[in-house]
């Protein structure tokens, strides 16, 4: 990495209060790499070689059983993947890939379990990844388990709604496929899903979701902390 980059990859969360020369040690072994929309990044199976940083973009977590396959997660900037295969010098259980064109730190695997047992600061903030994995994983078990799919599909809307600014009309960050994976159903129950809630006056036009009533969505949904606020 040139001198700008190494600088502009110090200032991630990861590196906040690493000590300098650890965080130089690990940078001047690392690589940062543009990729561009569907480029596989890890394969699930394969060793974990690297730690993945994404530093720009979207990467869709995913696993793959015989002819099924289905989303596991959407992360974006500021985020790793997949930490706990790279701690435990394990085989990844997911695969991942690009979902837009990505720009990826790239860490080695030996590196990052060096400096897990060295720094302290770097300790903490892999245990801090760990951990939000971790409680992302109990959400969605709930998410799953507990709710029917227009109910999954219904807080989804809302979250997004949320995080786009509450202006109760926003344009889908991926395609319809992804959202109908990442919500454990088939593309087919996901438009089944979307004409039940016309009665709530969700519109869907394309890509472009509008929320007519957000009290009557909400009242349907029964949204709930543990489930769908990621600050919990």
């Amino acid at each position: 990495m040139r001198a700008e980059e190494v600088a502009e990859m110090q200032r991630l969360t990861l590196f906040e209060g690493v000590a300098p020369a650890h965080a130089n040690a690990m940078l001047k072994a690392s690589f940062l790499q543009r990729f561009p929309a569907r480029v596989e990044l890890v394969r699930e199976g394969e060793p974990a070689d690297f730690l993945h940083v994404i530093v720009e973009g979207q990467v869709e977590v995913y696993s793959a059983y015989r002819d099924r396959e289905t989303t596991v997660a959407v992360i974006g900037p500021g985020h790793s993947f997949i930490v706990a295969a790279v701690i435990l010098d394990r085989i990844y259980l997911k695969s991942a890939r690009a979902l837009t064109p990505a720009r990826i730190l790239m860490i080695p695997a030996e590196s990052v379990r060096r400096y897990f047992g060295e720094d302290a600061a770097f300790a903490r903030a892999l245990a801090v990844e760990l951990a939000l994995a971790y409680r992302s994983v109990v959400k969605e078990l709930k998410n799953q388990k507990l709710r029917s799919s227009l109910e999954r599909l219904a807080n989804w809307l809302l979250v997004e709604n949320k995080h786009s600014g509450a202006k109760n009309e926003f344009t889908l960050p991926f395609d319809k496929k992804i959202l109908a994976s990442r919500l454990g159903m088939a593309p087919e129950v996901l438009s089944r899903c979307f004409a039940a809630l016309s009665p709530y006056k969700v519109a869907v036009k394309g890509a472009t979701m509008k929320i007519g009533d957000i009290e009557a969505l909400e009242t349907l949904a029964k949204p709930t902390a543990t489930i769908d606020d990621f600050g919990v």
